[in-house]
């Protein structure tokens, strides 16, 4: 009986794992292209629709197109920008999960600022996409993640 609980636990993480890793899949290729300056690459990662926003310090929320922050991360060269994070947190139900991943971001390999981002995912035909991304900035009580 234990070697079928041990079998079901290992069998259930294994399973977990590969979920997280193709929930994590469109967020990591997101800021690997926003590493290589690649558009389609950042396009890929996007559910027609998506919707991109920043908290300001005054607590406001910025809206920002899709295609434009896209066209505007595409002007810079490989390796100008870099966003380093950590997947803090993953909650699924069905189609639907929720990523928290607090950040460090590099500008030409200079420290610029931190945050935490929020993305919302979506399964569209066996695909996850990234559907909503709000964030924050400061520059103030960052710790640098490597």
């Amino acid at each position: 009986m234990n070697k079928l609980i041990a079998a079901a636990l290992f069998f259930g993480t294994f399973c977990f794992g590969q979920q997280n890793q193709e929930i994590e899949k469109p967020i990591r290729n997101l800021f690997l292209g926003i590493k290589n300056a690649d558009p389609e690459m950042m396009k890929s990662v996007f559910a027609e629709g998506a919707i991109l926003q920043s908290i300001t310090k005054d607590g406001t929320v910025k809206n920002e197109n899709v295609q434009e922050f896209i066209a505007s991360v595409s002007k810079f060269s490989k390796d100008d920008l870099d966003e380093r994070i950590i997947i803090d947190a993953i909650h699924t139900d069905g189609g639907l999960a929720s990523v928290f991943t607090p950040y460090s971001f590099f500008f030409k390999g200079k420290f610029s600022h931190c945050g935490a981002n929020s993305f919302q995912l979506i399964r569209q035909q066996n695909d996850w996409k990234i559907q909503y991304i709000i964030d924050t900035r400061r520059k103030e009580n960052c710790k640098e993640i490597k």
